[in-house]
């Protein structure tokens, strides 16, 4: 990598977890060609950040590939036919030069905005960085790769299946929130109140219960990456490099047993015990409100836990 991305990595690490990914990388992070830990060659092309993400967020192009993920979300989550949980965040900036209100969101505050698609093991297969603030939620989604690709056809989704003990065949869809619209391959949750036990409520709760891993994987790289935890005084395409830096680096330390252990240690995410409660993640009592990601609406923070059915 050179000297800017070089930056970026630095930023985007705190000393403690930035000695350990060196000592794991073995000092080779700063080096442009290497061999990841399977022995294929990867590359970091210093002109683009977005290139580093090939090597460690890549989005499968077959159906076996999406199959895998599929199983995750069914197995951990119970959650079939579910090929990804997608949602965005605003990352805020300080006012960018002569930028009058482009990146300026609903908050009144000024960001560019990450999206992101996980898989059931809490690592990223996609991201986005770098849209306006201003820009609706919608608009978000369809101006990234992903929506294009999707709309083409071109990622190799498995054609519509049935479910278990069913003879309709349904698509395979990403899960989302109420912030995206409602597609053939995104799936969100019914609006309004529902009645404990209805099918609507029962449906609402699984989906929630799937889409929290992407919330989760947010506040991991909040809480341990704390560039993003205040506003940042550079510019949009300084901040874009630096998000994505770390989430190339999430990936990195989710991949090996050991750095693992050491990033997101037992209790880091959400859990739920033998009543189907909610165990709040360790990560969430190290925001204390000073986390600069923020929701695509308004409103958002109030439907991070789903109801019980």
């Amino acid at each position: 990598m050179d000297d800017r991305l070089g930056i970026a990595v630095e930023k985007a690490m705190d000393d403690s977890l930035g000695m350990t990914v060196k000592k794991a990388m073995d000092d080779r992070l700063g080096i442009a060609v290497e061999k990841d830990m399977d022995g294929r060659m990867w590359m970091a092309d210093s002109r683009d950040c977005r290139n580093v993400q090939n090597s460690w967020a890549v989005l499968p192009r077959t159906s076996s590939d999406w199959l895998r993920i599929e199983k995750g979300f069914r197995r951990t989550w119970n959650f079939p036919h579910c090929l990804g949980a997608i949602d965005g965040k605003h990352v805020l900036i300080q006012s960018p030069i002569h930028s009058g209100s482009e990146f300026i969101n609903y908050h009144k505050t000024f960001s560019v905005v990450l999206m992101a698609l996980v898989d059931a093991d809490y690592n990223f297969i996609f991201v986005d960085c770098g849209c306006q603030g201003r820009i609706s939620d919608g608009g978000v989604y369809r101006n990234t790769n992903l929506y294009k690709q999707i709309c083409r056809k071109e990622l190799g989704f498995p054609p519509p299946d049935c479910l278990p003990l069913k003879v309709t065949p349904l698509p395979y869809v990403l899960v989302a929130d109420s912030a995206f619209a409602l597609t053939e391959n995104m799936m969100k949750p019914y609006a309004g109140t529902h009645n404990k036990g209805s099918k609507e409520r029962v449906f609402n709760y699984r989906l929630s219960r799937a889409r929290r891993i992407v919330e989760n994987v947010f506040g991991i790289m909040s809480a341990v990456f704390r560039v993003l935890r205040k506003p940042m005084l550079l510019q949009p395409d300084i901040v874009t490099d630096i998000v994505m830096t770390c989430a190339l680096l999430h990936n990195f330390l989710r991949r090996s047993k050991r750095s693992r252990l050491i990033y997101t240690p037992p209790g880091s995410f959400d859990t739920e015990n033998d009543d189907g409660e909610i165990q709040p993640g360790s990560w969430r009592d190290d925001q204390n409100g000073v986390a600069s990601l923020l929701p695509l609406q308004n409103g958002q923070e109030e439907h991070l836990f789903p109801p019980r059915i």
